[in-house]
Formats: structure tokens, C-alpha cells, sequence
């Protein structure tokens, strides 16, 4: 699993190699405790009151979620949406040099952050949270260069019990074929063909303040979260100007 523990405001020359061989790297205790603690207070508080724009898991109709908002555990959340426009934390977080040197090395000098991607907590609640499939995050966006790097904070534990990403190394150079996906573009999990892909996942398990950077090539899921407490993390995406 790459990892680091020891902090500093770049990746070493084996993280960075690590980063390209595999499409994901997870910093260990990256993010200081009072960024984790505020941000985990915005999302008590915008779940909470169902604040601003509010992703629900009815909506996403995954294996899971509730059959529409109005049955039983149709409110629940399943991403709060701008995350950037609720709360100060997350402009002085962008701008911190222990996370925009490393985004500077994997992507260049010049990076920005699209609002419409990502730039959202994930809430996965106990009781009516739901299962993702195998997919390339780059399937929803349209850039001329296909090199971005999605950044994910964990604000809680995040375990294989609660529902932690799991990712496939390697598979951000891989341009998946029409025809080993479903008609949503998640991979088919029936297909000979994905079984080496699949039988080399890893779970990403992390603890608040662990900071988890992959390629939006990477294959990734998550399982629907089976403990008895909300998951929290806080994603966003980058790339070069």
C-alpha cells in the first residue's frame, strides 16, 4: 500500500514513483487536527439541517438506497455538495503548502480546482447508505487533458466495515473498453476479463487526517457503510492550468 508517515510539504522521489506506478498515494496524519475538526463540524451541521445543495442517496439509486425520498430513509444524505462555498476553512485549505506542493508536482506549477467536480463531503450514513461500483471518475468529465487528481480527507475512521474507497493499482493507465462496462460505466464484475483487475484491490483505510491523493483514471468503489456512525470526508479535484 503506498503510504507515508513521515510529514512534510512534498512527496519524496519514491512517493511520487509510487504515485505513478500505482494512481494513488495516501499521506498519512496530513492534515492538521483543527482543519479536520472544522470540517467535520460543517458537515454536522449542513447534514444536519439539510443545508445548501444536498445530494440524497435515493437520488443516485444505488444497490441500497432507498427507493425515493419519500420512503423510509429518503432524506438521508449521501453528499453536501460546494463544499467550497460553505465554509472559510476550505479556501485557506487550497492554499496551504503542505497540499498545493504536492498537487504542483504531480500536475505542475499552474493548478486549479474545478468547482463542478467533486468539491463535496461524503456523508455515508448507517442504515440507508449504498454500494458504487468499479468506475473511472474521469467517465463524467470532458477535458482535453485527462490528468487529474482527486484528493480525499478523511474527517473520520474509514474502515472496509464503513464503507472505506477501494482502489485498483495501476488501472489509471488503462482506457477500459466500452464493452467491460454496464450501460451506467461501472465495470462489469461478471466479465472474465475484469477478474485480474478486480482480485487486486486494495482497500484505502484511513484515519481523520489521513489524506488520500489518486488519478481520476484509477478504478475505484465503496461498499455501502455497515457500521453504527456516519463516515465524513471531504473530496475535491484538481488539475493543470
Amino acid at each position: 500500500m503506498s503510504t507515508m508517515t513521515l510529514l512534510s510539504d512534498q512527496f519524496t522521489l519514491e512517493e511520487l514513483e509510487a504515485f505513478h506506478r500505482d494512481g494513488f498515494f495516501i499521506c498519512r496524519g496530513l492534515m492538521p487536527e483543527d482543519y479536520v475538526l472544522r470540517m467535520l463540524s460543517v458537515a454536522t451541521r449542513d447534514s444536519g439541517a439539510e443545508l445548501g445543495d444536498v445530494e440524497y442517496e435515493a437520488d443516485v439509486q444505488y444497490p441500497g438506497s432507498p427507493d425515493s425520498r419519500d420512503a423510509v430513509g429518503g432524506r438521508t444524505i449521501r453528499r453536501l455538495r460546494q463544499a467550497f462555498s460553505r465554509d472559510p476553512v476550505f479556501a485557506s485549505l487550497v492554499k496551504e503548502p503542505f497540499l498545493l506542493r504536492r498537487l504542483q508536482q504531480l500536475l505542475g506549477d499552474r493548478v486549479v480546482m474545478p468547482l463542478a467536480h467533486h468539491n463535496c463531503i461524503m456523508t455515508k450514513n448507517p442504515g440507508f447508505s449504498s454500494d458504487t461500483g468499479w468506475h473511472q471518475d474521469i467517465r463524467y468529465w470532458s477535458f482535453e487533458r485527462g490528468d487529474l487528481i482527486n484528493v480525499w480527507i478523511a474527517l473520520t475512521r474509514e474502515s472496509e466495515h464503513n464503507g472505506c474507497l477501494k482502489v485498483i493499482p495501476g488501472t489509471h493507465h488503462e482506457r477500459v473498453a466500452a464493452d467491460r462496462l454496464d450501460e451506467l460505466q461501472f465495470l462489469r464484475t461478471d466479465l472474465p476479463e475484469n477478474q485480474d483487475w478486480l482480485a487486486a484491490e486494495i482497500p484505502a483505510e484511513m484515519s481523520p487526517g489521513d489524506v488520500l491523493f489518486f488519478h481520476a483514471r484509477c478504478l475505484h468503489s465503496a461498499t455501502r457503510n455497515y457500521s453504527d456512525r456516519t463516515k465524513c470526508s471531504a473530496v475535491f479535484t484538481f488539475r493543470a492550468l
